[in-house]
């Protein structure tokens, strides 16, 4: 049996969870997140507790079960308690700031880079005098917050001679030395 799968998901208080067919909608006090799962996984709720359940062995439903199950979990923590990246932009001269919903970035290109965040997130930069500035997205759905913040992190993908470019905030870069001694 699939360990994750098995696990039993607790449905904290002020969050409701509705199973329609194959439809699992959950509501709580940040948002609503709905999803459609695989027909034949069945989603059971039972006071405070959920379980998926799987109904044969066969390997395409052990690998459906604890997928559904994280995909769930996943949308009653984000409606309870939200999701948040924190970045950091490491280089001279690069910049972050927003307006509303759009991200413009300053990158070391000859250009401004303008990345438009989706609306259920929200974005916030920070420059502060001797620290590198940061860029949050908090967000109820951690795969779009996820997504969008993988693909800032990629407009400027750390270098590992200097260390320049966009990271997560305690991320851990490996360094590589740079050229040593000369010709002899």
């Amino acid at each position: 049996m699939s360990r994750i799968g098995k696990k039993v998901i607790i449905i904290p208080a002020g969050v409701t969870v509705t199973v329609d067919k194959n439809n699992v909608s959950v509501k709580g006090p940040k948002g609503t997140l709905s999803r459609t799962i695989d027909p034949d996984i069945t989603v059971e709720i039972e006071g405070a507790e959920m379980t998926v359940v799987r109904p044969t062995e066969q390997k395409r439903h052990k690998a459906l079960h604890g997928l559904y199950r994280s995909l769930i979990n996943n949308m009653v923590v984000g409606v309870s308690e939200g999701y948040k990246a924190e970045m950091e932009i490491v280089g001279v001269g690069y910049k972050a700031s927003n307006q509303g919903n759009i991200l413009e970035l300053a990158l070391g290109y000859s250009h401004g880079v303008f990345v438009q965040i989706p609306a259920e997130l929200k974005v916030t930069t920070a420059m502060e005098k001797g620290q590198n500035p940061k860029v949050t997205l908090e967000g109820i759905d951690k795969e779009l917050v996820g997504q969008v913040s993988a693909k800032i992190r990629s407009l400027r993908k750390i270098e590992p001679y200097k260390g320049k470019g966009i990271r997560f905030v305690g991320e851990q870069i490996r360094r590589k030395a740079g050229k040593t001694g000369g010709k002899k």
